[in-house]
């Protein structure tokens, strides 16, 4: 039985993309386990101990989870995870307590800093007299609730039903097009075969010389690759002061384009992590151009064919 890691615990919106990914599959039977972070989900890829991970990788309002960028970078000789599949998810919230309660005497609203964050505005139209604690999930909010360390919870629905929370206001965002992206992750292997609709992603630790990001992203827009996503992180200890990029790039890496970006990035870059390429969930196709002419022009010519 193939086992499946997630953020947890049980009731997360994690938990509620794993599920989205596990309906497209034809596994009849899986065993899920909820971890208490990204990391720990990451961690239990490499070491076999789980066959696949989802993880939480960017919020269209908060941007990236730096919890599960940090955690993809090998170290130490570690492997690399891959990607494999990605589901986004429309985010609202749903704000319970243990019991009915009047706006105006909720005090302490336990919520996870990425999703405080998505519902500040709206917590404090509602509830007005309310402060926020930090909580370390979604679900572990509805728990604290349960537990008695806060009044209320910006949690899942399904979390709240698990601890018997009551809900004060379900629906609750401050955009009503919040959206967070999940990834599937496993070991190294082939990549899932090319849709048309794909996305490539990659870590890069670059020289630290002027020009080196303009260099690596031109590789992609000389070859009319669109870059969708560019974010950079402190590289940590021992580095002070130097950061590492990521890149997301529409197509795929068996697209030739794609590949001679990847081919140049790996010539120049200090280290190139490949994260895989696999279907875009949203989003419009933004193919790069089909270079196979070129390359049969160019086998034809080595092969005095042409």
């Amino acid at each position: 039985m193939p086992v499946f890691a997630y953020f947890g615990p049980a009731g997360t919106f994690t938990e509620m993309a794993l599920d989205a990914i596990l309906a497209t599959r034809s596994d009849a039977d899986v065993d899920k386990r909820a971890l208490s972070s990204p990391l720990a989900v990451i961690a239990a890829v490499r070491a076999g101990d789980a066959d696949f991970g989802c993880v939480p990788i960017e919020s269209s309002l908060e941007g990236a989870v730096p919890a599960t960028m940090d955690a993809l970078v090998p170290h130490d000789g570690q492997r690399r995870v891959q990607a494999y599949a990605e589901v986004a998810l429309d985010i609202a919230f749903t704000v319970a307590a243990r019991e009915p309660m009047a706006a105006d005497a909720v005090a302490t609203v336990a919520a996870y800093p990425v999703a405080s964050a998505q519902v500040r505005r709206s917590v404090a139209e509602r509830f007005g007299n309310a402060e926020f604690v930090i909580a370390t999930s979604n679900a572990a909010a509805a728990a604290d609730v349960a537990a008695g360390r806060a009044d209320a919870a910006v949690t899942t629905a399904a979390a709240a039903r698990l601890h018997g929370l009551v809900a004060l206001a379900d629906g609750v965002a401050d955009a009503d097009d919040a959206v967070t992206r999940f990834l599937l992750l496993g070991r190294p292997g082939p990549p899932t075969p090319a849709t048309g609709a794909d996305r490539t992603s990659v870590i890069l630790d670059l020289p630290n010389t002027p020009g080196s990001l303009v260099a690596a992203m031109s590789e992609f827009a000389m070859r009319d690759i669109d870059l969708t996503r560019i974010e950079s992180r402190p590289r940590g200890s021992g580095a002070p002061g130097q950061y590492r990029f990521y890149l997301d790039a529409r197509g795929h890496a068996s697209d030739a384009a794609v590949g001679e970006a990847l081919r140049a990035l790996h010539r120049t870059a200090e280290n190139v992590v490949y994260l895989g390429s696999w279907p875009i969930d949203r989003g419009a196709a933004s193919l790069p151009p089909d270079h196979r002419e070129s390359h049969e022009w160019f086998t034809r010519l080595l092969e005095g064919n042409d």
